[in-house]
């Protein structure tokens, strides 16, 4: 007997073509087979396979499309590990007791032995279709409107999309001559026969056809469509609203506004009217209305009140068609001012005097997406601006129009890239240099030879705390001694909602709320802690507004030497602390909520505790309030 033979015979004809096709050895075959015998519960030899890692789902599948078992399908569901051996024999017996001529899958399914769904993917395997779900796929509308509707009614497949080789069909039976004769004649002799289950074409027909007379009366109004999208943006405006999705889903069309920092839900729409928004902000923001396979973005400029508002805009491509999330930024609003931004006083001198004044250096401010750090760069700006001095910025986009300084907005589509920004921007002989964002080496090299040369530089960055803001830029490959020279702070910041001042009320913190903050008792001794009732005025959450909670790292000589020295991040921040009076933004949180601030659960959902906090009367006292 040949060898294949042989390991066809033993351990079944999938472990066979797995070994004929090189995803398996003979010599792990045989140690799982081993293994399969020492169990106390019978195993199929596959799934022992796939437990010891030795092959995944997508080889056994590729297998077995490439070498087109004549298994029968039963045979195939046990080799697979999806029934048991005696699960088949049973459909077996009701199948020969049985009148009517009932096909092995049919009783398996009747039995709850397996899904329709599973069958259907085995089927696909034993019969070299590839398993689709309409569903989930973009639809060609031209090619499903050649087919007359009441086709539909009487063949199960559905056309998918124009490929290379041809037109590929979804088919719930692709061996059924009277389908495939129907969708020749329809599509022509260059079909692609795939196989999907029965009830998701159906659906996906149902949806579609359903789709078309819903685009019929919107194309009749095209005016309610804008009205619709315009309605959505003054809305988001009027909330105070800093961020607007609308999401597909399967049986609508969501609607959220993100309002201090948090996702609130606005309205649902029918999900037949996605694609008609979609294209109308393709077209206002010069997108591809064509494209719906790609990720996308572009800038549109809405007029609201008098005011131009700037949103970014992002097309997401999902199962369910194009997600698309605009930021608002209002780049004729109010800017605050330093002193309105959130630090305490005694915080607040020392970045002024300690950074701000600085002749030259690199002022870093730090945090995740949304957590206001380009509204206190502005603010740095706007302290620092006079007739005496030359300001000039990247960055994309400009989020604010400040009069008095050279303000330019990164367009990659026209070349006018950050890369190419920077290596102009220090011959325009300026005194203080404003870059967005560090987004990769030759922005950091930028900003820290700027300031080695005698400029100010104010940037930002996406770490969680001041320390990492230091950590990342040793990783990115400049030296010790450069970031020591040139940093001159280092200020993280993230948002914490503000309680409603409308339905404020004294709150007593838990032993659990104590315990999650570190503290016992006598360490939040004369804290004011408050909660918000809710109410209309904030929507029943019991927040209203934001304020910032910051994190100001200044660098003395002492930090400068751990720098040098290449200290871990948890050692800088305890010389920190130790040497400038570090306040963690941890810290300033607990400060913000024992003054009625804030609340603790704010404290804990946003900040992150990377040691214990001191007692509230130490950190009253490092703050000066």
């Amino acid at each position: 007997m040949n060898e294949p033979n042989a390991v066809k015979q033993q351990y079944g004809e999938i472990a066979s073509i797995l070994v004929d096709s090189g995803f398996l050895t003979p010599e792990k075959l045989k140690y799982a087979a081993r293994i399969q015998e020492k169990l106390s519960a019978p195993k199929p030899i596959i799934e022992v396979l796939k437990e010891l890692k030795y092959i995944t789902e997508e080889q056994i599948k590729t297998s077995i499309r490439k070498n087109r078992l004549n298994m029968r399908i039963g045979s195939l569901f046990v080799e697979l590990g999806y029934i048991k051996e005696e699960n088949l024999q049973a459909a077996f017996d009701i199948q020969k007791e049985s009148k009517t001529k009932k096909k092995i899958g049919e009783i398996l399914i009747e039995q709850n032995y397996i899904s329709d769904k599973k069958l259907t993917e085995v089927l696909s395997l034993q019969l070299g279709f590839d398993y689709i779900e309409p569903e989930f796929m973009e639809i060609d509308l031209h090619l499903f409107s050649k087919a007359p509707s009441k086709w539909f009614e009487t063949y199960h497949f559905i056309p998918i999309q124009k490929e290379e080789n041809g037109i590929l069909i979804a088919f719930s039976d692709p061996l059924d001559p009277k389908d495939i004769e129907g969708a020749k004649e329809v599509f022509g002799e260059n079909i692609i026969p795939a196989i999907a289950l029965k009830e998701s074409i159906v659906n996906t027909i149902q949806k579609i056809q359903k789709g078309a007379k819903t685009r019929r009366s919107i194309e009749m109004d095209a005016d309610s469509i804008i009205g619709l999208t315009n309605t959505i943006i003054m809305s988001a405006v009027e909330e105070g609203a800093s961020d607007i999705h609308i999401e597909p889903m399967i049986d609508r069309l969501r609607i959220r506004f993100r309002k201090d920092g948090v996702l609130i839900h606005y309205k649902d729409h029918s999900p037949e009217i996605a694609q008609a928004i979609t294209s109308r902000l393709k077209i206002m923001c010069k997108a591809d209305i064509a494209e719906r396979r790609r990720h996308q973005g572009g800038r549109i400029f809405f007029d609201h009140g008098g005011e131009q508002l700037d949103l970014r805009v992002s097309f997401y491509a999902t199962i369910h068609g194009e997600k698309i999330v605009m930021r608002l930024l209002n780049r004729q609003g109010q800017l605050l001012e330093l002193h309105k931004i959130g630090m305490y006083p005694r915080m607040l001198e020392r970045f002024r005097e300690e950074a701000l004044n600085r002749p030259s250096g690199v002022v870093i401010i730090t945090g995740p997406t949304g957590s206001g750090k380009t509204s206190t760069v502005y603010s740095c700006i706007s302290y620092l601006n006079s007739p005496q001095v030359s300001i000039i910025t990247a960055e994309e986009p400009v989020e604010y129009i400040i009069d008095g300084i050279a303000q330019c907005s990164i367009n990659p589509k026209i070349n006018l890239t950050f890369e190419e920004t920077l290596r102009h921007i220090v011959r325009q002989d300026p005194d203080i240099i404003v870059i967005g964002e560090i987004r990769d080496n030759y922005s950091a090299d930028v900003a820290v030879h700027a300031a080695l040369t005698g400029h100010k530089v104010l940037t930002t960055f996406h770490t969680e705390d001041s320390i990492g803001g230091l950590v990342r830029l040793l990783s990115m490959d400049i030296e010790a001694f450069l970031i020591s020279s040139t940093v001159v702070c280092v200020v993280a910041q993230r948002l914490l909602r503000k309680i409603c001042p409308n339905c404020e009320q004294q709150h007593r913190p838990s032993p659990k709320e104590l315990q999650r903050l570190g503290y016992v008792a006598k360490d939040i001794l004369g804290g004011n802690f408050k909660k918000g009732r809710g109410c209309a005025i904030c929507r029943h959450t019991g927040y209203l507004g934001r304020i910032g909670v910051f994190e100001l790292l200044i660098l003395d000589e002492i930090v400068r030497n751990s720098i040098l020295e290449r200290k871990t991040s948890h050692e800088i921040r305890a010389t920190s602390i130790e040497s400038s009076n570090l306040i963690t933004l941890f810290e300033d949180g607990i400060v913000k909520a024992a003054s009625g601030v804030t609340t603790i659960d704010e404290v804990l959902r946003t900040l992150p505790c990377l040691q214990k906090p001191r007692s509230l009367s130490t950190l009253r006292r490092l703050v000066g309030v």
